[in-house]
């Protein structure tokens, strides 16, 4: 049974083909944004391009908001790189009445659309957040078989500790085992719509009683949904890094030669003009080889964004332009 049905949801279909020739094979990632993050989807699309040119892909990209000029660049973006995006903008009423915060919009339950609307179209498809950066060969996710009864590849989040604690707070023992962060989805579509996982996802957090429990959203109901019908794959599909983390005074970044797909977590994005560390690399080249190449970083536009901007600038040894932002900062925790 689906939670949203194509009519209900999905408002109109934009699609930006130019394949050089048509395949039932290609591989089909998808993401699920809000206006905040439409610049970083369309550099992660290009990043996936360049370091995959052997690959085809369908790129499926749902969102509220896509403006003329996105329209432009997405565009371009298709026909620079010779592949096929699709544009959803959807209605997303039914949404915005479940649990929300600061970091996490009602923009984070789309991927429970996606599945949905996928749902006898494809048979398997890769989720992804916008806020990631492509290193490196996604071939092995292409010629990935599911297990039967499986559900999802996932990447497991943090360690055992985290797990415990994750599996109390969210009364599943089963979690001790493992819990995934859910901005990397590689979906078995059709057991996915077999276990109700979306019906089952919205009905959790429409509890109260489970709502006082989640702190992570969704991800923690797709964990205590999926417990036991996931497959943990390789950490290099997944490298989460927060930018933030640069603050502190001894810093281990987990991204290496081996890492796929760097995972930007944290509020602090590489789009952001503060962003500037060897770790943001990856988005920056990205960018220069894409339709946003000419679009200028993002500079703050928030009181908590000019406190972290202040804090970077420190951090880089820009005192000026920290004692500024810091200004900024105060002026507009006063204003608000």
């Amino acid at each position: 049974m689906s939670q949203f049905s194509d009519k209900d949801v999905i408002l109109s279909v934009m699609e930006y083909n130019f394949h050089n020739r048509t395949s039932e094979n290609n591989f089909n990632i998808a993401f699920g944004i809000d206006k905040n993050f439409l610049f970083g989807c369309g550099v992660s699309i290009a990043s996936i391009l360049l370091s995959n040119k052997s690959i085809n892909f369908d790129f499926h990209v749902f969102t509220d908001h896509f403006s003329e000029d996105d329209q432009k660049r997405f565009s371009a973006l298709a026909e620079q790189y010779k592949t096929c995006i699709k544009v959803y903008l959807i209605d997303c009423n039914k949404l915005k009445s479940l649990p929300s915060t600061k970091n996490w919009t009602y923009a984070t339950y789309f991927r429970f659309v996606i599945a949905d609307y996928f749902y006898g179209k494809l048979d398997k498809l890769l989720y992804l957040d916008a806020d990631i950066a492509c290193k490196g060969s996604i071939q092995e996710l292409v010629d990935y078989s599911f297990t039967e009864h499986e559900i999802a590849a996932v990447v497991a989040e943090r360690d055992i500790e985290w797990w415990t604690d994750r599996s109390v707070t969210l009364t599943t023992p089963e979690l001790v085992s493992g819990y995934f962060n859910a901005g990397f989805l590689l979906i078995n579509i059709n057991e996915w719509q077999k276990n109700d996982i979306s019906v089952k996802a919205i009905e959790m957090l429409r509890v109260p009683e489970w709502v006082a429990k989640i702190t992570h959203l969704d991800q923690d109901v797709l964990n205590v949904l999926l417990v036991g019908k996931v497959n943990f794959i390789d950490g290099k599909y997944n490298t989460r890094f927060s930018i933030n983390y640069e603050l502190k005074d001894k810093v281990i970044n987990p991204v290496n030669d081996e890492t796929v797909f760097i995972h930007y977590v944290g509020p602090t994005k590489p789009w952001h003009e503060w962003a500037n560390y060897p770790v943001s690399q990856s988005f920056i080249y990205a960018k220069e080889h894409s339709p946003w190449c000419n679009v200028a970083l993002l500079q703050p536009a928030n009181s908590n964004q000019y406190r972290y901007c202040a804090k970077h600038k420190f951090k880089q040894k820009r005192f000026l332009q920290g004692v500024l932002n810091y200004i900024k900062y105060y002026k507009a925790k006063t204003i608000k």
